[in-house]
């Protein structure tokens, strides 16, 4: 088996450290390969989505990144039916978008938020 190196935060370690003692993990690496084949299961089954779609994206950030979102939310005007922004932990806001439209406009939406690193967490959830 490849081996790669990774550099990795020290919250992101402790984080780690909790999962594995929380889930049972059995050690580091078997985490990271559960997070990346969450990862490309989830981007598998974004990249086959077609035609019209009704979908909901999550989008997790802190106040500081307000004008990014803000910036990406009227870029996509059309497929927004509803927002919802929300204060969710000292700094922290979530943004839920309910969303109608074309599926590959849906994913440069969402791809948008994901490539962006001032952005926590997002999350879609299409049918």
């Amino acid at each position: 088996m490849p081996i790669i190196s990774i550099s990795l935060n020290e919250e992101i370690l402790s984080e780690i450290d909790k999962l594995k003692k929380s889930m049972g993990f059995s050690g580091r690496s078997e985490i990271i390969r559960a997070g990346i084949r969450n990862l490309i299961s989830e981007e598998k089954q974004r990249t086959n989505l077609s035609g019209v779609i009704h979908a909901i994206l999550m989008v997790v950030h802190d106040e500081v990144s307000e004008q990014i979102v803000t910036g990406i939310k009227h870029n996509y005007e059309d497929l927004i039916d509803t927002h919802l922004h929300s204060k969710i932990d000292g700094n922290k806001c979530m943004e839920l978008f309910l969303l109608h439209g074309q599926a590959d406009k849906v994913d440069v939406m969402t791809r948008d938020f994901k490539i962006n690193r001032r952005i926590d967490h997002v999350k879609l959830v299409a049918t």
